[in-house]
Protein backbone atom coordinates (compact mmCIF):
# COMPACT_ATOMS: atom_id res chain seq x y z
CA UNK A 1 0.00 0.00 0.00
CA UNK A 2 2.83 2.40 0.91
CA UNK A 3 4.57 1.54 -2.35
CA UNK A 4 1.41 2.34 -4.33
CA UNK A 5 1.02 5.71 -2.58
CA UNK A 6 4.65 6.61 -3.16
CA UNK A 7 4.37 5.63 -6.82
CA UNK A 8 1.21 7.70 -7.16
CA UNK A 9 2.90 10.75 -5.69
CA UNK A 10 5.87 10.31 -8.05
CA UNK A 11 3.53 10.04 -11.04
CA UNK A 12 1.53 13.11 -9.95
CA UNK A 13 4.70 15.17 -9.40
CA UNK A 14 6.06 14.18 -12.80
CA UNK A 15 2.75 15.06 -14.47
CA UNK A 16 2.58 18.48 -12.80
CA UNK A 17 6.19 19.31 -13.72
CA UNK A 18 5.64 18.18 -17.31
CA UNK A 19 2.46 20.24 -17.61
CA UNK A 20 4.18 23.31 -16.11
CA UNK A 21 7.12 22.91 -18.48
CA UNK A 22 4.74 22.59 -21.44
CA UNK A 23 2.80 25.71 -20.41
CA UNK A 24 5.98 27.73 -19.96
CA UNK A 25 7.39 26.63 -23.30
CA UNK A 26 4.06 27.36 -25.01
CA UNK A 27 3.92 30.80 -23.39
CA UNK A 28 7.47 31.59 -24.51
CA UNK A 29 6.73 30.35 -28.02
CA UNK A 30 3.65 32.57 -28.22
CA UNK A 31 5.62 35.71 -27.37
CA UNK A 32 6.81 38.04 -30.09
CA UNK A 33 10.56 38.44 -30.40
CA UNK A 34 12.76 41.40 -31.37
CA UNK A 35 16.52 41.11 -31.84
CA UNK A 36 18.60 44.29 -32.02
CA UNK A 37 21.96 45.17 -33.54
CA UNK A 38 23.74 44.99 -30.19
CA UNK A 39 22.59 41.38 -29.75
CA UNK A 40 19.96 42.05 -27.09
CA UNK A 41 16.59 40.32 -27.40
CA UNK A 42 13.20 41.57 -26.21
CA UNK A 43 10.22 39.23 -25.71
CA UNK A 44 6.66 40.49 -25.44
CA UNK A 45 3.66 41.42 -27.56
CA UNK A 46 4.18 43.81 -30.48
CA UNK A 47 1.41 46.42 -30.43
CA UNK A 48 2.25 48.89 -33.16
CA UNK A 49 4.82 50.44 -35.45
CA UNK A 50 4.59 54.18 -35.99
CA UNK A 51 6.97 57.07 -36.54
CA UNK A 52 9.94 54.75 -37.12
CA UNK A 53 9.45 52.97 -33.78
CA UNK A 54 8.07 49.55 -32.85
CA UNK A 55 6.03 49.38 -29.63
CA UNK A 56 6.16 46.12 -27.67
CA UNK A 57 4.49 45.28 -24.34
CA UNK A 58 6.81 43.39 -21.99
CA UNK A 59 6.29 41.73 -18.62
CA UNK A 60 9.45 43.24 -17.11
CA UNK A 61 9.43 46.87 -18.30
CA UNK A 62 5.95 47.72 -19.55
CA UNK A 63 5.70 49.18 -23.06
CA UNK A 64 8.99 49.78 -24.86
CA UNK A 65 9.56 51.81 -28.02
CA UNK A 66 12.39 50.42 -30.16
CA UNK A 67 13.82 52.33 -33.10
CA UNK A 68 13.25 50.33 -36.30
CA UNK A 69 16.77 51.17 -37.49
CA UNK A 70 18.23 49.14 -34.58
CA UNK A 71 16.22 45.96 -35.31
CA UNK A 72 17.87 43.14 -37.30
CA UNK A 73 15.28 40.40 -36.71
CA UNK A 74 11.69 40.24 -35.48
CA UNK A 75 8.97 37.61 -35.17
CA UNK A 76 5.31 38.48 -34.56
CA UNK A 77 2.97 35.54 -33.93
CA UNK A 78 -0.42 36.98 -34.94
CA UNK A 79 -2.48 38.13 -37.91
CA UNK A 80 -1.33 41.57 -39.03
CA UNK A 81 -2.16 44.36 -41.44
CA UNK A 82 0.99 46.16 -42.60
CA UNK A 83 1.03 49.64 -44.12
CA UNK A 84 4.14 50.37 -46.19
CA UNK A 85 5.68 53.71 -47.12
CA UNK A 86 4.64 53.32 -50.78
CA UNK A 87 0.96 53.16 -49.78
CA UNK A 88 0.57 49.39 -50.14
CA UNK A 89 -1.39 47.54 -47.46
CA UNK A 90 -0.49 43.90 -46.83
CA UNK A 91 -2.16 41.21 -44.74
CA UNK A 92 -0.08 38.41 -43.23
CA UNK A 93 -0.82 35.66 -40.68
CA UNK A 94 2.69 36.01 -39.25
CA UNK A 95 5.52 38.51 -39.57
CA UNK A 96 9.17 37.52 -39.89
CA UNK A 97 12.04 39.98 -40.22
CA UNK A 98 15.47 38.59 -41.08
CA UNK A 99 18.54 40.73 -41.78
CA UNK A 100 16.30 43.82 -41.69
CA UNK A 101 14.11 42.44 -44.52
CA UNK A 102 10.42 41.48 -44.23
CA UNK A 103 9.61 37.86 -45.07
CA UNK A 104 6.20 38.16 -46.76
CA UNK A 105 3.81 35.64 -48.38
CA UNK A 106 4.86 34.42 -51.82
CA UNK A 107 1.82 36.16 -53.32
CA UNK A 108 3.58 39.46 -52.68
CA UNK A 109 5.88 40.17 -55.61
CA UNK A 110 7.67 43.16 -54.09
CA UNK A 111 10.16 42.86 -51.24
CA UNK A 112 10.33 45.37 -48.39
CA UNK A 113 12.87 46.41 -45.79
CA UNK A 114 11.78 46.94 -42.20
CA UNK A 115 12.48 50.68 -42.52
CA UNK A 116 9.68 50.83 -45.15
CA UNK A 117 7.06 49.70 -42.60
CA UNK A 118 5.03 52.70 -41.44
CA UNK A 119 2.21 51.11 -39.41
CA UNK A 120 1.12 47.79 -37.97
CA UNK A 121 -2.67 47.36 -37.86
CA UNK A 122 -3.44 50.95 -38.95
CA UNK A 123 -6.74 52.54 -38.03
CA UNK A 124 -9.38 52.82 -40.81
CA UNK A 125 -8.83 56.57 -41.27
CA UNK A 126 -5.12 55.94 -41.90
CA UNK A 127 -6.15 53.79 -44.86
CA UNK A 128 -8.35 56.53 -46.28
CA UNK A 129 -11.62 55.38 -44.71
CA UNK A 130 -13.40 58.04 -42.64
CA UNK A 131 -12.01 60.45 -40.08
CA UNK A 132 -10.03 60.39 -36.86
CA UNK A 133 -12.17 62.12 -34.24
CA UNK A 134 -10.79 63.73 -31.09
CA UNK A 135 -11.29 66.63 -28.75
CA UNK A 136 -11.21 68.11 -25.28
CA UNK A 137 -13.77 69.70 -22.98
CA UNK A 138 -12.48 71.38 -19.82
CA UNK A 139 -13.42 73.95 -17.23
CA UNK A 140 -11.99 75.69 -14.20
CA UNK A 141 -13.85 77.19 -11.25
CA UNK A 142 -12.60 79.22 -8.31
CA UNK A 143 -14.74 80.58 -5.47
CA UNK A 144 -13.53 82.71 -2.56
CA UNK A 145 -15.53 84.05 0.37
CA UNK A 146 -14.28 86.76 2.72
CA UNK A 147 -13.92 90.53 2.54
CA UNK A 148 -14.49 90.12 -1.20
CA UNK A 149 -16.66 87.31 -2.57
CA UNK A 150 -15.31 86.18 -5.94
CA UNK A 151 -16.48 83.53 -8.39
CA UNK A 152 -14.44 82.69 -11.48
CA UNK A 153 -15.48 80.27 -14.22
CA UNK A 154 -13.58 79.53 -17.41
CA UNK A 155 -14.38 76.89 -20.01
CA UNK A 156 -12.93 75.44 -23.18
CA UNK A 157 -14.18 73.08 -25.87
CA UNK A 158 -12.28 71.89 -28.93
CA UNK A 159 -12.83 69.11 -31.42
CA UNK A 160 -11.30 67.97 -34.69
CA UNK A 161 -12.00 65.54 -37.53
CA UNK A 162 -8.93 64.47 -39.49
CA UNK A 163 -8.50 62.30 -42.58
CA UNK A 164 -5.64 61.68 -45.00
CA UNK A 165 -7.04 64.44 -47.22
CA UNK A 166 -8.34 67.18 -44.95
CA UNK A 167 -9.07 68.33 -41.41
CA UNK A 168 -11.87 70.20 -39.62
CA UNK A 169 -11.23 72.07 -36.35
CA UNK A 170 -13.69 73.84 -34.04
CA UNK A 171 -12.94 75.49 -30.70
CA UNK A 172 -14.71 77.75 -28.22
CA UNK A 173 -13.52 79.17 -24.91
CA UNK A 174 -14.28 81.97 -22.49
CA UNK A 175 -14.58 83.12 -18.89
CA UNK A 176 -17.04 84.81 -16.54
CA UNK A 177 -15.84 86.41 -13.30
CA UNK A 178 -17.81 88.09 -10.51
CA UNK A 179 -16.82 90.05 -7.40
CA UNK A 180 -19.45 90.67 -4.72
CA UNK A 181 -22.16 89.70 -7.19
CA UNK A 182 -20.98 92.12 -9.90
CA UNK A 183 -19.37 90.88 -13.11
CA UNK A 184 -15.85 92.14 -13.69
CA UNK A 185 -14.89 89.90 -16.63
CA UNK A 186 -16.90 88.30 -19.40
CA UNK A 187 -15.44 87.17 -22.70
CA UNK A 188 -15.70 84.36 -25.22
CA UNK A 189 -14.09 83.27 -28.49
CA UNK A 190 -15.25 80.81 -31.16
CA UNK A 191 -13.21 79.59 -34.13
CA UNK A 192 -13.76 77.18 -37.03
CA UNK A 193 -11.13 76.10 -39.58
CA UNK A 194 -10.83 73.81 -42.58
CA UNK A 195 -7.47 72.44 -43.78
CA UNK A 196 -6.60 70.70 -47.05
CA UNK A 197 -3.46 68.55 -46.93
CA UNK A 198 -0.69 68.99 -49.49
CA UNK A 199 2.69 67.30 -49.93
CA UNK A 200 5.55 67.57 -47.46
CA UNK A 201 3.32 68.20 -44.41
CA UNK A 202 2.06 71.45 -45.96
CA UNK A 203 -1.60 72.40 -45.99
CA UNK A 204 -3.79 75.34 -46.90
CA UNK A 205 -7.10 76.33 -45.40
CA UNK A 206 -9.63 78.91 -44.44
CA UNK A 207 -11.05 79.98 -41.12
CA UNK A 208 -13.51 82.24 -39.38
CA UNK A 209 -13.69 83.46 -35.80
CA UNK A 210 -15.82 85.61 -33.51
CA UNK A 211 -14.80 87.16 -30.20
CA UNK A 212 -16.38 89.30 -27.49
CA UNK A 213 -14.85 90.99 -24.43
CA UNK A 214 -17.30 93.49 -22.96
CA UNK A 215 -14.94 94.67 -20.23
CA UNK A 216 -12.38 95.58 -22.91
CA UNK A 217 -15.13 97.55 -24.71
CA UNK A 218 -15.17 94.91 -27.47
CA UNK A 219 -18.72 94.03 -28.45
CA UNK A 220 -17.66 91.77 -31.34
CA UNK A 221 -14.51 91.06 -33.35
CA UNK A 222 -14.93 88.89 -36.45
CA UNK A 223 -12.26 87.48 -38.71
CA UNK A 224 -12.39 85.48 -41.95
CA UNK A 225 -9.63 84.56 -44.37
CA UNK A 226 -7.24 82.00 -45.89
CA UNK A 227 -3.93 80.70 -44.58
CA UNK A 228 -1.12 78.26 -45.33
CA UNK A 229 0.43 76.00 -42.72
CA UNK A 230 2.97 73.29 -42.14
CA UNK A 231 3.57 70.54 -39.60
CA UNK A 232 7.31 70.97 -39.01
CA UNK A 233 7.66 68.22 -36.41
CA UNK A 234 5.12 65.50 -35.59
CA UNK A 235 6.84 63.34 -32.93
CA UNK A 236 5.23 63.12 -29.50
CA UNK A 237 8.52 64.23 -27.96
CA UNK A 238 8.28 67.49 -29.89
CA UNK A 239 5.52 68.56 -32.28
CA UNK A 240 5.43 71.95 -33.97
CA UNK A 241 2.78 73.32 -36.33
CA UNK A 242 2.51 76.87 -37.68
CA UNK A 243 0.16 78.84 -39.94
CA UNK A 244 0.20 82.28 -41.52
CA UNK A 245 -2.38 84.06 -43.63
CA UNK A 246 -4.52 87.11 -44.29
CA UNK A 247 -7.93 87.96 -42.85
CA UNK A 248 -10.64 90.58 -43.17
CA UNK A 249 -11.33 91.79 -39.63
CA UNK A 250 -14.12 93.89 -38.15
CA UNK A 251 -14.16 95.27 -34.60
CA UNK A 252 -17.38 96.63 -33.10
CA UNK A 253 -16.87 98.48 -29.81
CA UNK A 254 -19.35 99.40 -27.11
CA UNK A 255 -18.27 103.04 -26.90
CA UNK A 256 -15.19 103.52 -29.13
CA UNK A 257 -15.27 103.96 -32.90
CA UNK A 258 -15.67 100.73 -34.86
CA UNK A 259 -12.85 99.46 -37.09
CA UNK A 260 -12.44 97.20 -40.10
CA UNK A 261 -9.15 96.31 -41.75
CA UNK A 262 -7.02 93.73 -43.54
CA UNK A 263 -4.85 91.84 -41.09
CA UNK A 264 -1.91 89.47 -41.17
CA UNK A 265 -2.60 86.42 -39.00
CA UNK A 266 -0.48 83.62 -37.59
CA UNK A 267 -0.90 80.59 -35.34
CA UNK A 268 1.78 78.48 -33.67
CA UNK A 269 1.13 75.30 -31.70
CA UNK A 270 3.75 73.20 -29.89
CA UNK A 271 3.41 70.22 -27.58
CA UNK A 272 5.71 67.61 -26.02
CA UNK A 273 5.53 64.54 -23.79
CA UNK A 274 9.15 65.04 -22.72
CA UNK A 275 8.25 64.87 -19.02
CA UNK A 276 6.84 61.36 -19.51
CA UNK A 277 3.85 59.70 -17.88
CA UNK A 278 1.58 60.75 -20.78
CA UNK A 279 1.95 64.36 -19.64
CA UNK A 280 1.78 67.15 -22.21
CA UNK A 281 3.60 70.46 -22.27
CA UNK A 282 2.02 72.85 -24.74
CA UNK A 283 2.19 76.39 -26.10
CA UNK A 284 -0.54 78.01 -28.20
CA UNK A 285 0.18 81.38 -29.79
CA UNK A 286 -2.12 83.43 -32.03
CA UNK A 287 -1.56 86.85 -33.54
CA UNK A 288 -3.30 89.54 -35.61
CA UNK A 289 -1.44 92.49 -37.12
CA UNK A 290 -3.45 95.43 -38.46
CA UNK A 291 -1.92 96.17 -41.87
CA UNK A 292 -3.67 99.57 -41.98
CA UNK A 293 -2.22 100.60 -38.62
CA UNK A 294 1.12 98.88 -37.98
CA UNK A 295 1.15 99.68 -34.26
CA UNK A 296 -2.07 97.68 -33.69
CA UNK A 297 -1.19 94.08 -32.80
CA UNK A 298 -3.23 91.47 -30.89
CA UNK A 299 -1.28 88.57 -29.32
CA UNK A 300 -2.75 85.64 -27.38
CA UNK A 301 -0.33 83.13 -25.83
CA UNK A 302 -1.06 80.17 -23.56
CA UNK A 303 1.56 78.08 -21.75
CA UNK A 304 0.27 74.87 -20.19
CA UNK A 305 1.01 71.50 -18.61
CA UNK A 306 -1.61 68.74 -18.78
CA UNK A 307 -1.45 65.26 -17.29
CA UNK A 308 -3.94 62.36 -17.33
CA UNK A 309 -5.85 61.22 -14.25
CA UNK A 310 -8.09 58.31 -15.28
CA UNK A 311 -10.65 57.28 -17.92
CA UNK A 312 -9.80 60.17 -20.26
CA UNK A 313 -9.98 62.80 -17.50
CA UNK A 314 -7.03 65.17 -17.36
CA UNK A 315 -5.91 68.09 -15.22
CA UNK A 316 -3.97 71.09 -16.48
CA UNK A 317 -2.35 74.30 -15.30
CA UNK A 318 -2.15 77.28 -17.65
CA UNK A 319 -0.75 80.77 -17.94
CA UNK A 320 -2.52 82.96 -20.50
CA UNK A 321 -0.75 86.15 -21.57
CA UNK A 322 -2.70 88.48 -23.88
CA UNK A 323 -1.50 91.74 -25.44
CA UNK A 324 -3.56 94.26 -27.43
CA UNK A 325 -1.54 97.32 -28.42
CA UNK A 326 -4.63 98.80 -30.05
CA UNK A 327 -6.82 98.58 -26.93
CA UNK A 328 -9.29 101.43 -26.63
CA UNK A 329 -8.67 104.18 -24.09
CA UNK A 330 -9.49 103.23 -20.52
CA UNK A 331 -8.83 99.48 -20.97
CA UNK A 332 -5.72 97.44 -20.22
CA UNK A 333 -3.33 96.52 -23.03
CA UNK A 334 -1.98 93.47 -21.18
CA UNK A 335 -3.98 90.71 -19.49
CA UNK A 336 -2.36 87.86 -17.55
CA UNK A 337 -4.38 84.92 -16.21
CA UNK A 338 -3.51 81.75 -14.28
CA UNK A 339 -5.86 78.77 -14.62
CA UNK A 340 -6.29 75.30 -13.16
CA UNK A 341 -8.49 73.10 -15.34
CA UNK A 342 -10.18 69.73 -15.19
CA UNK A 343 -11.27 68.20 -18.47
CA UNK A 344 -12.13 65.15 -20.52
CA UNK A 345 -10.32 64.21 -23.73
CA UNK A 346 -11.35 61.73 -26.41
Amino acid sequence: MYTLLRGGRRFLTTAVLSLSSFCLSFSAAALDRIEMQDGSVVLGTVQDADGGKVKIDTAFAGTLEIDQSTIVAMTVESDLVLQMDDGNVLETPRLEVAEEQLALPQATEQSYALRQLTRINPEPWELGNGFKFGGLASFGYNSQRGNTDTDELDYRFETRWESLVDRYRVEAFGEVNEANGTKNAENWTARARYDRNQTGNWYWGGGASAEQDLFADLDLRTSIGPYVGRKFFTDDVFALEAETGLAYITEDFVSAEDREYLGSTWDVHMHSNYLGGDSRLYIDHKGIWNLDEASNIVLNTTFGLAFPLLYGIEASAELAYDVNTGAVEGTEKVDQTYRIRLGYSW
